[in-house]
């Protein structure tokens, strides 16, 4: 079977389209969140064969997560095309077809896996494509357009990069990285939830099954809430299982509640102000927690 190659769009250079469909602020976020888990895993200062192999890691990791990303591109262009948010994408526009999209994607997916096989370890490789398949198969193919819980169930694969990188230095998973796991994985609902509050319209639209378009605002709000209560609890389980101090105990103290009050306020009385400035919240409580992490790591050993 052919894969007919469409002509690129003059609006941007192909570079920029190609990096484009790579989701690169989402991409540098899960990059960041698995080079926590490499400095996690690494007790004191690293080494020079340390350093080259987070490097490599890093590099394998980036590589996958953008040809999931890619994938996702493709498969949703249609959905992509109607929303706002997404409607600039190349592949969405237009500017980049299938094949060419396919092909992109499936370079960088082989690329970085046999990084990871070769010059990491194979169970980082293993992860790292389960990942992939949890992203872009599972996750977009089957639970998004199917049920408003496709981001509590989907967000594992967000939820991995820790994981991933706590392999990547140590040859496996130890309870540790399933704490950062578990941070990231209860993390997402409520930040996604707060951008579907204030795209509900878009979501409607598109035809996907979002839980304000399902459910409606009123009870996705409380969710919001809910989630973020637990989020709370579990930012506090790296000091409670002693792989932190009080240094990151004070950050994750300050920062959940931060989140919480705007949960809070968003449950009693929402606006789709708060619902943005909720949204961008929690990508500076994510950031920042984990930065703590590894200051926490490094000042107070």
């Amino acid at each position: 079977m052919s894969i007919a190659i469409q002509p690129l769009g003059i609006g941007r250079s192909v570079w920029a389209q190609y990096y484009a469909i790579t989701k690169p602020r989402v991409l540098w976020l899960i990059v960041f969140c698995a080079l926590i888990g490499m400095v996690l895993a690494v007790p004191g200062v690293p080494t020079v064969a340390q350093l080259g192999l987070a490097l490599t890691a890093c590099i394998g990791i980036w590589l996958v997560a953008g040809a999931a990303a890619a994938c996702n591109c493709l498969i949703e262009k249609s959905i992509d095309a109607k929303m706002k948010r997404t409607a600039w994408r190349p592949t969405a526009k237009g500017e980049l077809g299938g094949g060419q999209t396919l092909l992109f994607a499936g370079t960088l997916g082989l690329l970085g896996s046999a990084l990871l096989y070769w010059w990491v370890n194979p169970l980082t490789m293993w992860l790292t494509f389960a990942t992939f398949v949890g992203y872009a198969v599972i996750y977009t193919v089957i639970l998004k357009p199917r049920t408003p819980q496709n981001i509590v169930i989907g967000g594992a694969s967000g939820a991995m990069p820790p994981v991933l990188g706590w392999a990547a230095m140590t040859g496996q998973v130890g309870p540790e990285a399933l704490m950062l796991f578990l941070i990231i994985f209860l993390w997402t609902p409520p930040h996604f939830w707060s951008l579907a509050l204030y795209r509900v319209e878009e979501f409607r639209q598109s035809g996907l099954p979002m839980l304000p378009v399902t459910h409606g605002p009123a009870y996705t709000r409380l969710m919001v809430l809910i989630y973020t209560w637990v989020l709370a609890a579990a930012c506090l389980l790296p000091f409670a299982y002693g792989m932190s101090s009080w240094l990151y105990l004070l950050a994750a103290v300050v920062l959940s509640a931060g989140f919480c009050r705007y949960a809070w306020r968003l449950w009693r009385n929402y606006s789709d102000v708060l619902a943005r400035q909720t949204f961008r919240y929690s990508l500076t409580h994510l950031s920042t927690l984990f930065a703590a992490l590894m200051l926490d790591h490094y000042l107070l050993p």
